[in-house]
């Protein structure tokens, strides 16, 4: 059964409550999924799986469709990381200097999808 999508009227406020600081789990975790439902909407595709642990994941990007076992792609990092490079307040290149990043396989790579739009924050 698919997710429910976010709706931008929930997952907004989300991220805007995420990026104050202070937010609890349930605000976080909202805010995490909706920015990860815009990747996968921005770059659809199976080529990519991007994790944020505990809260979510999605495949995006298009090309080689993984079927079974850990995918050759991978993107791995925490939920301020993400939430910092998907609303443009660190960079892709500052993530991966600072070792915040964890990406393994030769397409695993958002430097060109990031920073996502999201009602007036990027």
């Amino acid at each position: 059964m698919a997710k429910a999508k976010i709706q931008d009227a929930e997952g907004e406020p989300a991220v805007r409550g995420a990026l104050a600081g202070g937010a609890d789990r349930n605000t976080t975790a909202m805010a995490v999924r909706y920015l990860l439902q815009l990747l996968a909407e921005r770059a659809p595709g199976n080529t990519v799986e991007v994790r944020v642990p505990p809260f979510g994941a999605v495949q995006c990007i298009p090309g080689p469709r993984h079927t079974r076992g850990t995918p050759p792609n991978v993107v791995e990092m925490d939920a301020a990381t993400w939430l910092g490079l998907a609303t443009g307040g660190l960079t892709w290149r500052e993530a991966m200097a600072g070792g915040a990043v964890h990406a393994s396989g030769q397409r695993a790579d958002l430097e060109g999808l990031l920073p996502l739009r999201v009602g007036g924050l990027s």
